[in-house]
């Protein structure tokens, strides 16, 4: 078995538009959690609750129809959510949503508490239909931004272009799993041709 580093992290793309995220608090945090979010992806399924949200909050809440609750967080507030977000200026509440919601199975993502998380939000790069997520396993945040910015300027606006090409010339392959990846291999290498 090989070594998988210092980051054992598996990332995922997750089709946020097909699962409920409850978001637990209302403040600076959460407009942050929100606006990364909706960044990536515009059509995920959020709620939040807190007994206040701040202005800046409730307006990107507003702008993608987020249902808002205005009372504390309370265990029933998990029903029929996959994923929390537990984001209020209290770590005792924080970690209460933690464990409620990882006795019903629901993955959750404490802010700024890594030992209460079981996902974490990383840093992504968009192109077209290009995206990367960048991790640093919580280690350095600052990082992973600095390489979505550098990631950001190299990659050339005309990736969707070239996606659009080859999904177009991978239809008219013929044959079976393995020559389709064989001839698209052969096909992109010079992508990667430091020479070119």
């Amino acid at each position: 078995m090989g070594s998988v580093g210092n980051n054992p992290l598996y990332p995922i793309f997750l089709k946020m538009d097909q699962l409920s995220l409850l978001v637990v608090g209302g403040g600076y945090v959460a407009l942050e959690k929100l606006t990364f979010l909706f960044k990536s992806s515009p059509y995920a399924r959020v709620t939040i609750v807190a007994p206040t949200i701040r202005p800046e909050t409730l307006s990107i809440a507003e702008a993608y129809g987020v249902r808002c609750i205005l009372e504390a967080f309370n265990h029933h507030h998990l029903s029929g959510h996959q994923m929390v977000i537990a984001c209020t200026d209290q770590p005792e509440v924080n970690i209460t949503v933690y464990e409620l919601a990882k006795k019903r199975g629901i993955l959750v993502n404490t802010a700024d508490n890594p030992p209460y998380c079981d996902f974490y939000m990383g840093a992504i790069v968009t192109k077209g239909a290009l995206k990367i997520a960048i991790s640093t396993n919580g280690t350095s945040p600052t990082l992973a931004k600095r390489m979505r910015q550098w990631l950001e300027e190299i990659l050339p606006n005309e990736i969707d272009e070239l996606l659009t090409h080859l999904r177009a010339y991978r239809s008219t392959l013929k044959g079976d799993f393995e020559r389709k990846v064989h001839w698209l291999n052969e096909h992109t290498k010079s992508l990667l041709d430091r020479e070119n």
